[in-house]
């Protein structure tokens, strides 16, 4: 019970390794349900994303889901499609909104080591390695490269300006659309067992593909510990593989002509992200169009302390759970795994 609950929680591997800038979390509330309608009752109460147009931006729960239940691939046969939609979509946008925070946090600790060189200072050792890190992953410098950079302020400048051109926020309604399209509102099997929702390829690992072709190699579909895992990896793939050059292009002269960034507009440099092209880009647009996604754009947090979302298949079974995570939280050790996840 216990490894299904670390499973649930995971830990996960940052994107950018920095210090914790976002507020601790003030206690480990895990709400666990049992049933869709469970879920669908708690997002009623919740008045989660409401589909009537208020004043002012959509208000989202901060609520991170943290796993896929095996049973929601059948469950979800037995719901009409627009209830499908509506709970795919609704526990989905909490880990875009998050993911968009760090980005901003993490655009704003590199806006902030440029600002040092500018005034003629230096970069502390922590800001260094987190540069350092950040050229990596991003790969605007290989790890050689990277190494030396404490050598060269005005490499160490290059890196920065690169890094805030291809590390930026992507609106939501778009990372909902291409969630909902590539996992087929989180029913394929890539995202029951591997928590992927973007059809991420990796080589050597991950789960195979029914219809692996062969010709180009050995690919399978990258898996994750939970949801966020692979949200963050597919903000970090459109930052960094040289296939979304296009994309990272076209939202930067979308900012520079003073133009918001939406999802229908961004959604044109994604023909890279499928065989299918431009007919890709137009089915992600049909999508977004028809489920009004684009007002996901605009959501924002509530001001609220993080929660955390488990779903299991039956309500004995969320019974047993819920006795099994106040056993940990009692003991110290559900901070501790919360703590482990690095949601920073």
């Amino acid at each position: 019970m216990r490894r299904r609950i670390r499973i649930c929680l995971g830990l996960l591997a940052t994107l950018l390794a920095t210090a914790c800038s976002s507020p601790p979390v003030a206690k480990e509330e895990v709400i666990v349900f049992g049933s869709v309608a469970a879920i669908q009752t708690w997002l009623k109460e919740e008045q989660w994303w409401q589909s009537r147009v208020d004043d002012g931006p959509p208000q989202v729960p901060r609520a991170i889901l943290t796993g896929i239940a095996p049973g929601w691939q059948s469950a979800a046969q037995s719901i009409t499609v627009p209830e499908k939609k509506e709970i795919f979509y609704r526990l989905m946008l909490p880990l875009v909104l998050h993911a968009n925070q760090m980005v901003r946090e993490r655009r704003g600790r590199l806006a902030a080591m440029g600002e040092t060189l500018n005034a003629g200072g230096t970069l502390n050792a922590d800001d260094l390695q987190r540069l350092q890190n950040a050229a990596v992953l991003l790969r605007i410098r290989d790890e050689s490269a990277s190494a030396a950079l404490g050598e060269n302020q005005a490499e160490q400048n290059a890196v920065i300006d690169e890094a805030l051109f291809r590390l930026d926020e992507i609106p939501p309604g778009l990372v909902l659309g291409q969630a909902a399209y590539e996992s087929g509102y989180g029913t394929s099997r890539f995202a029951v067992e591997a928590n992927a929702l973007f059809g991420q390829w990796t080589f050597g690992e991950g789960l195979v593909p029914n219809q692996q072709r062969k010709q180009l190699g050995d690919h399978r579909i990258a898996s994750f510990d939970w949801p966020f895992d692979s949200v963050r990896a597919y903000y970090l793939n459109l930052s960094s593989h040289p296939a979304y050059a296009n994309f990272r292009q076209l939202r930067a002269q979308l900012k520079a002509k003073g133009k918001t960034v939406t999802s229908l507009s961004l959604a044109d440099g994604l023909r890279s992200y499928s065989e299918r092209g431009q007919a890709y880009v137009d089915t992600l647009k049909g999508i977004i169009t028809t489920n009004q996604l684009d007002r996901a754009d605009t959501a924002v947090f509530r001001d609220e302390d993080l929660r955390f979302l488990v779903t299991t298949d039956g309500e004995e079974k969320a019974a047993e759970l819920r006795k099994e995570i106040e056993a940990l939280r009692q003991s110290g050790e559900l901070a501790e795994i919360i703590a482990r996840m690095r949601l920073d």
